[in-house]
């Protein structure tokens, strides 16, 4: 609509100012009528598209932030998921020398230490709102 409107505004101002041998008196009011118009429909164009490019960020900005939340919930489970696996990858190396091997209570406490650590981060991260 743009591109068939903006030019017309040109057009009508060279009607409505040159003096043409087949103009007569009585169509100059009518010219500067369509002017009007054109410039009308130009403004509503305009206006138009700032609501439409308004409307695309604003839609931008929340598929953004929904992004955002996404982000952080993956964030914070990949975070307490990183001490198991962790832990685990340490166990399975399969070291001679690891003192709580010998232990009785190696295997739960090296659980307990898992859970207790999984459960502060979990803690921390419901608090914080992150999942």
């Amino acid at each position: 609509m743009r591109h068939a409107v903006a030019p017309m505004i040109e057009i009508c101002n060279q009607l409505r100012r040159h003096d043409f041998p087949a103009r007569s008196a009585a169509i100059r009011p009518y010219l500067r009528d369509v002017h009007d118009h054109v410039l009308l429909v130009n403004e509503a164009i305009g206006d138009l598209r700032e609501r439409l490019t308004a409307a695309f960020e604003a839609s931008l900005l929340l598929s953004a932030a929904r992004q955002n939340d996404i982000v952080k919930k993956l964030g914070s489970r990949a975070a307490i998921l990183a001490v198991p696996t962790a832990i685990a990858g340490i166990y399975g190396m399969n070291f001679k020398n690891m003192p709580e091997l010998e232990w009785s209570f190696g295997y739960p406490a090296c659980m307990l230490l898992m859970l207790a650590i999984c459960g502060t981060l979990y803690y921390c991260f419901r608090r914080a709102a992150w999942l």
